[in-house]
């Protein structure tokens, strides 16, 4: 079952890339629900092949999306070149904290969890420590990629005071649990939904030629902005879009337009402010030249 689980979590590759941290912190969740899974099983000896089999099942996922959200992680660290160094240093401290914990777990077996009782009792509490501890240590790392929350935080800050936040001011900004909630300020920006459903096969030139030359779609619903990417978009190109739909939207609240003079104006807005505020974005240390929309759905022309 842990095969299994690996297998089906290596799918889940690009929503890694877009998400680490929660992912990250997804990962230590089921690592710590399949052990709890595991302890637990001998009480139920008529169930005790199907709860082993899923605990199993969970840490397997977890394994693979614990070791594939750490590259993510130390690349933003990185400086001049020195990923493997950061890495070493990182396996080492993971090895150092495995062997106190493995200490630390034979004297908490010889004592308070030499019964089943204590070890139901101390292996939650220890569980929701080490939950926490991870989700700090999440929510204190700054992600210089851009993905869609950290791109919609962005262009809130700018739209609101006309400054851009830098990786590390950012980083406690992040919703870990709900990374998909969109932001009204920074025009409820949908992003990576199929291209038929944000607009019809016989509307898609129509669309296109609103933005000649740009690699993105907009369509302005009631409740959301939908922004499709082609195959080839950038992170510049994803910033954009959502400045577009963030100034549209602006517009479309302050004086009630229609929504394609809303999408006109904002993309006047746009391209009067893009140039500086790219090179300042640059500057504070985010990479542009990628978007991690995590979801694959783009569309080529």
């Amino acid at each position: 079952m842990q095969h299994v689980g690996k297998l089906i979590c290596s799918n889940l590759g690009a929503r890694m890339d877009s998400e680490p941290k929660s992912w990250r912190l997804l990962a230590d969740v089921l690592y710590d629900f399949g052990t709890g899974l595991e302890v637990i099983s001998p009480l139920c000896p008529h169930l005790f092949l199907e709860m082993a089999g899923l605990g199993n099942f969970a840490k397997g996922m977890a394994v693979v999306a614990a070791r594939a959200t750490r590259l993510p992680i130390y690349s933003s660290f990185a400086k001049e070149g020195n990923l493997s160094d950061l890495f070493a240093k990182g396996e080492a401290i993971s090895t150092l904290f495995n062997v106190l914990g493995i200490g630390a777990g034979i004297q908490l077996a010889s004592t308070v969890c030499s019964s089943t009782q204590g070890k139901l009792v101390v292996g939650p509490l220890l569980s929701l420590m080490h939950v926490y501890c991870v989700r700090e240590e999440m929510r204190a790392t700054p992600v210089n990629t851009l993905n869609p929350q950290r791109t919609a935080l962005i262009v809130a800050e700018f739209l609101k005071s006309g400054r851009i936040s830098s990786p590390a001011d950012l980083r406690y900004q992040e919703d870990i649990l709900f990374p998909g909630r969109l932001i009204e300020e920074a025009g409820s920006v949908k992003v990576g939904r199929p291209l038929h459903k944000v607009c019809k096969p016989s509307e898609l030139q129509k669309v296109k030629e609103k933005f000649p030359g740009e690699k993105f779609i907009l369509n302005r619903g009631s409740k959301c902005t939908d922004m499709v990417l082609e195959r080839s978009a950038t992170g510049e190109d994803a910033l954009r879009g959502w400045l577009v739909a963030a100034y549209a939207a602006e517009v479309a609240k302050s004086f009630h337009v229609p929504s394609e003079n809303a999408l006109e104006e904002g993309y006047s807005r746009m391209s009067d402010v893009f140039s500086p505020f790219i090179s300042e974005l640059q500057a504070k240390g985010w990479h542009t030249d990628r978007f991690l929309d995590g979801t694959g759905c783009r569309f080529a022309l």
